[in-house]
């Protein structure tokens, strides 16, 4: 964590209800998570104090304003450097090569399955611009389409 820096903030009716965000510079994926689940509970706590919980349905996961985001809700990004990828991150155009990686599935999957997808792609995406920096091909890293 870098002293100073806000780490962990709370949006209330912007995009959907609640959004929850745990955040910070480098790579530690593990602590940003463990941030994230340590503060969602605290915030549950108080809701459930005041008589209060989050909508949870058995089929579609926790219910939100935003239909992309159904099911766990959670979007586990990172932002990479990978100035010899040629591709752009989902929200954003890269800038200066930096791209905003995360997940795109929420249903279906639990938060440690999806922080787990990003962490294993960006470690994908990694070896990749190693071998774009030696002109050595990539095309047997290539995931087979769905």
């Amino acid at each position: 964590m870098i002293p100073g820096r806000v780490t962990f903030l709370v949006w209330v009716n912007e995009e959907n209800h609640l959004r929850v965000i745990s955040m910070q510079e480098g790579g530690n994926m593990r602590e940003v998570f463990t941030r994230f689940c340590t503060g969602l509970t605290k915030i549950e706590s108080l809701f459930k104090e005041r008589g209060h919980a989050f909508m949870w349905n058995e089929h579609l996961g926790f219910v939100l304003t935003c239909p992309s985001n159904l099911g766990t809700g959670l979007r586990a990004g990172v932002h990479v450097k990978l100035p010899n990828m040629r591709t752009g991150g989902v929200d954003t155009a890269a800038v200066g090569g930096v791209f905003d990686i995360s997940n795109a599935d929420r249903l279906g999957f639990s938060e440690v399955e999806l922080v787990q997808m990003v962490v294993d792609g960006v470690k994908l995406l990694v070896e990749m611009e190693k071998r774009l920096e030696k002109g050595q091909s990539i095309d047997d890293l290539m995931p087979a389409p769905k």
